[in-house]
């Protein structure tokens, strides 16, 4: 157990930056060095953030023994190899999502946290998330009796178009967004996606080649919940956020503090109705989007107790993963594929 534990950011991007925005200035986080390709982003962020240096090479970083943890929030397909390099020294490693650009990827991503010393999150954000969290307890609690349909949307508008194309040439939307909310339909459900199949196009005529950007997916959960989601990535489209879980005695829908009409200093919305006594709830939640501290102390914990369990484990890292890949192989290959309830790989794909 540390008092204050050395941070190194590899990736000095949008999300670096809600990383550090979030932990730079606490008392137990110190912030060893940030790392960019881009020497002028190192430099500007170790300024901004007060960190002890900056380079242009994160294994210039690996024999510090003042750095204790890794923040890899570099572009998806560095990720493997940055991990690998983490672990062989002893670093522990808090990762973005996806864990890699293909399955083949994600599954090697996984063998070597299962095989490592290090302790590695996956940064799964919602899990961390209060609004989520609080839902989560009620859908288990039975609030809105049996899941039936949970509805998700989760569309940008790509402002930064460049920044989007070039995660495109990796990852379409249903894959890199769609991680989170396979992983939520899951972990509220306690259920595996065993069906997945859907649809996509491409919005804009210059969507990097073998890519698209936009898509549906539907899945089946093995206890016959249905989760619908949708992922956009277009200059020509209004950014759109659904959050919307059906029971067989009730439901529940998440507004976001900032897309509430009024009451934005109140917090998250949570519209609750409850089909057993009629009854309709407001529910406040007071709730940081993308809680970057919090999902810190949940890797510090893990580093502090070997028994401690994690929010993802990172069995749930595999089962999500092979899930938006199988999602992402059935929008290409315009088929219904379903997968092993035990295994989650597809095992039948009809036309």
């Amino acid at each position: 157990m540390k008092d204050r534990y050395g941070v190194v950011l590899v990736g000095c991007g949008y999300i670096g930056a809600t990383h550090l925005d979030d932990i730079y200035y606490r008392d137990n986080v110190k912030i060893v060095g940030v790392v960019d390709v881009n020497e002028d982003s190192a430099r500007l962020f170790a300024r901004k953030y007060g960190a002890e240096s900056w380079s242009s090479d994160y294994r210039d970083y690996l024999e510090n023994a003042e750095a204790d943890i890794f923040i890899i929030a570099t572009y998806t397909e560095t990720h493997l190899e940055i991990l690998k390099a983490c672990i062989a020294c002893g670093k522990h490693v808090l990762c973005e999502k996806p864990v890699a650009d293909t399955l083949e990827g994600s599954l090697e991503f996984v063998s070597a946290v299962r095989s490592a010393e290090s302790r590695v999150l996956v940064g799964h954000i919602l899990r961390h998330n209060d609004s989520y969290k609080r839902i989560a307890a009620m859908i288990k609690g039975g609030a809105i009796g049996k899941p039936r349909v949970f509805r998700m949307v989760q569309n940008h508008n790509a402002v930064n178009w460049e920044r989007y194309r070039h995660l495109l040439t990796f990852c379409p939307p249903i894959v890199d967004c769609g991680v989170h909310y396979i992983d939520v339909a899951q972990w509220f459900t306690g259920s595996k996606i065993v069906q997945v199949s859907g649809i996509s196009t491409n919005i804009d005529a210059d969507v990097p080649e073998g890519s698209y950007n936009y898509g549906m997916i539907n899945a089946v959960l093995d206890d016959g919940t249905i989760f619908n989601y949708e992922s956009g990535w277009s200059k020509n489209m209004m950014a759109g956020n659904l959050k919307e879980f059906i029971g067989d005695s009730g439901y529940i829908k998440l507004v976001l503090a900032c897309d509430r009409s009024d009451g934005h200093e109140l917090g998250d919305l949570l519209r609750w109705y409850d089909g057993k006594t009629g009854e309709h709830h407001i529910i406040n939640v007071k709730s940081i989007y993308k809680n970057m501290y919090g999902q810190l102390l949940e890797l510090i914990h893990m580093i502090e107790d070997p028994e401690y369990v994690s929010s993802p484990t990172i069995d749930d890292v595999e089962s999500t993963m092979r899930v938006a890949f199988a999602a992402d192989m059935a929008v290409r290959s315009n088929r219904v594929l379903h997968l092993d309830r035990n295994t989650q790989e597809v095992i039948d794909g009809g036309k």
